[in-house]
């Protein structure tokens, strides 16, 4: 089982859009979080405090290249997520034989 804390960094960290579109981003490849930044047109600044949400729930790893800092993602929290959400499956599965 997933420990509460845990699960409550990596749904913070995907309730917000921006942050979402990030890691679909990442999951095609490695972004520096310039790179990230750009289609949003927010500062650099900016963009790090999202990849610090990201990091702390342990959905990416950042690493100095240069002066930039390059970011991938860590796909098994995600999964995490995945194995809770999957725990309600009964009540949607329930939820759409009521409605048809």
């Amino acid at each position: 089982m997933v420990e509460r804390p845990r699960l409550d960094r990596i749904f913070h960290a995907l309730a917000d859009r921006t942050r979402r579109q990030m890691l679909k981003e990442l999951s095609t490849g490695r972004r520096n979080i310039s790179e990230l930044a750009a289609p949003f047109h927010m500062t650099y600044a900016a963009a790090s405090k999202h990849v610090r949400v990201l990091e702390g729930a342990g959905l990416l790893r950042r690493k100095a290249k240069g002066r930039a800092q390059e970011c991938r993602i860590q796909p098994l929290p995600l999964k995490a997520a995945y194995r809770w959400l999957l725990s309600y499956q009964d009540l949607w599965d329930k939820a759409d034989r009521v409605l048809e």
